[in-house]
């Protein structure tokens, strides 16, 4: 599974010994008007060689993985500067919020996960500001690719009337290099890049390791956590490349795949079957959402969500309020969501939701699309095994469709900024 800088922080700071930081510091790379420093890059190698010591992955050369973790982080800049010019921001009581849940989630206090980092030399301030960065980099994302991803109804149906219909309910555990071509390269960077992608596909017929290859020759953002994508549903797969991964017995890998993003080598680390039935608990559910942007402050939004708070425990009734000042299509439904199932609501919604009692409103709970006011009306238990195939598949297509559109767009992105590299001294 992937792993976060948050995550790779974390386990850092739990249990693995950091090196000295080197006490020189100059600078490796110009992005735009910001700059990244030696000593911020020799920090993020600490954590990936963790990591990748961790997964038992032997690291690539050290001049490889310098250049590997330099390219993530200049890619990361971009994003991080493009969502400052563009008035994504976090504020530190959403931060603080962050910091408390993940030390929760690890079974400490704030001042225990503080007092953890320190024995592993890591300021506390460094690690706000990973986190930080994460969650910057996710609320981007959504805004600028996922919320403008469509899938269309013919797309669904197309999968379910598919020759491959019973291979569409497997399911496979994949691992991918990506050696990237950009929009608009020319003959020779193409071919510089077709001959990067068949010297990694030598490596592996050669019998080294797919996570170390990965890691030496992938410019994926997965490439050092060993190339791995998790489990992936036929359904969210073309036809062809479903049938590619059939023909693949487990552990082995494709030949090279051209894609929009570039060569894509694909191994086949697991395969399943879905299972028939699927008994969850659903909750219907309302919720009133005030968005944040470019005219609506963070503090405007939340300010604005309390005062309709205060009015429904005032007495006012929830979906009168959602009717008049909800910023989503459910408002003229009294912000009516229907019957919702895990999974069906980003994180920070599912975990407000689930902690709810019937007709009880949640505190302001802020997500990606804004700050939300939310109230369960019943509970039930269903099998949803065939009410839900439809929209399962269609969330596997969409999830597809973002993973390539957030490729492109970062590539594009990249390619638009001013990059001087510095890695070698001039």
């Amino acid at each position: 599974m992937k792993q976060t800088l948050i995550a790779l922080l974390l386990a850092a700071a739990l249990g693995t010994a950091h090196a000295a930081v080197q006490d020189v510091d100059r600078i490796v790379a110009v992005v735009n008007k910001n700059v990244i420093t030696a000593r911020q890059l020799d920090a993020r190698i600490q954590e990936v060689s963790a990591n990748l010591k961790r997964q038992k992955v032997a690291p690539p050369e050290a001049e490889t993985l310098k250049r590997q973790v330099l390219e993530q982080m200049i890619s990361e800049e971009v994003q991080l500067q493009f969502a400052q010019n563009n008035g994504i921001t976090l504020a530190d009581g959403d931060l603080d919020r962050a910091v408390q849940r993940l030390a929760e989630q690890n079974k400490l206090t704030v001042a225990g996960l503080e007092a953890r980092l320190k024995k592993d030399g890591i300021p506390l301030a460094r690690f706000r500001e990973e986190i930080r960065r994460e969650i910057l980099l996710g609320r981007l994302k959504e805004r600028e690719v996922d919320s403008r991803v469509v899938v269309t109804d013919s797309e669904v149906e197309q999968v379910m009337k598919s020759a491959l219909s019973g291979q569409s309910r497997n399911e496979y555990r994949l691992a991918t290099i990506l050696v990237s071509v950009p929009e608009r390269a020319d003959a020779k960077v193409i071919d510089e890049r077709g001959r990067r992608a068949q010297a990694a596909l030598a490596a592996l017929r050669d019998g080294r390791p797919f996570a170390e290859v990965a890691a030496s020759y992938s410019d994926a953002k997965n490439a050092l956590s060993g190339g791995e994508l998790g489990w992936r549903s036929a359904a969210g797969f073309p036809p062809n490349f479903v049938s590619l991964l059939e023909n693949l017995k487990v552990g082995e890998h494709t030949e090279l795949v051209r894609t929009q993003q570039g060569f894509v080598i694909f191994k086949l680390i697991d395969k399943r079957a879905q299972g028939a039935a699927q008994m969850v608990e659903q909750l219907r559910v309302r919720h009133i959402l005030v968005r944040t942007n470019e005219a609506v402050s963070e503090a405007d939004a939340r300010l604005r969500i309390d005062q309709i708070r205060d009015r429904i425990a005032r007495g006012a009734r929830f979906d009168e309020q959602a009717r008049l000042y909800s910023e989503d299509a459910s408002n003229s439904r009294g912000g009516e969501l229907g019957w919702l199932s895990p999974g069906d609501t980003v994180p920070e919604f599912e975990r407000a939701m689930l902690s709810l009692k019937i007709g009880e409103v949640s505190a302001p709970v802020r997500s990606p699309f804004g700050w939300h006011l939310i109230q369960v009306e019943e509970k039930r238990t269903q099998d949803v095994s065939g009410e839900r195939e439809k929209l399962a598949i269609r969330q596997q297509i969409r999830a597809r469709k973002i993973e390539e559109a957030y490729l492109d767009w970062v590539r594009q992105l990249r390619d638009s900024a001013f990059v001087d590299e510095r890695l070698v001294e001039k």
